[in-house]
């Protein structure tokens, strides 16, 4: 967990503020397609639900791509750095240990929106879970196996 050390400092005037939702983005160190592999961005998704489970934040929508993650998060009792670190530091662990390699799975930092409360969340979450379709991965969301929703 080296690069979570810092996690607060990498980017200055971030604000987490509990019970804002928020747009977040992380990416593969080189943008190396670990998740192309359905069975390998299920250990990604384990984490993500395990946050929630222990009420880090509650994932209203999220997709895993072949080389990056997008979610919408609406924060609990975590901080953005907290519920990062953890999510990239366990998933890191388990992807490495299931591929047999050691290193870096994500880049370093994370990108982060916080969502206004007068925009719409679903038309953000349809937008999140539609990224296969943009990426020509499938031509239904229904036919891409790393994504989710609260409202199904």
């Amino acid at each position: 967990m080296p690069y979570c050390m810092n996690a607060g400092l990498l980017r200055i005037g971030r604000v987490s503020e509990e019970g804002r939702v928020y747009l977040l983005t992380t990416v593969v160190d080189k943008r190396q397609s670990f998740f192309a592999d359905w069975r390998v961005g299920r250990l990604v998704v384990t984490q993500l639900r395990e946050a929630h489970e222990d009420k880090c934040a509650d994932f209203l929508c999220w997709v895993v791509m072949p080389d990056h993650l997008h979610c919408l998060v609406q924060l609990r009792n975590k901080t953005l750095a907290e519920l990062m670190c953890r999510i990239k530091s366990r998933s890191s662990q388990a992807v490495n240990e299931a591929l047999g390699r050691q290193g870096r799975l994500w880049q370093k930092g994370y990108h982060d929106r916080a969502v206004r409360r007068e925009e719409d969340i679903k038309a953000l979450a349809r937008y999140v879970v539609a990224n296969p379709i943009r990426a020509n991965l499938v031509k239904r969301v229904h036919d891409y196996p790393l994504w989710d929703a609260c409202w199904l």
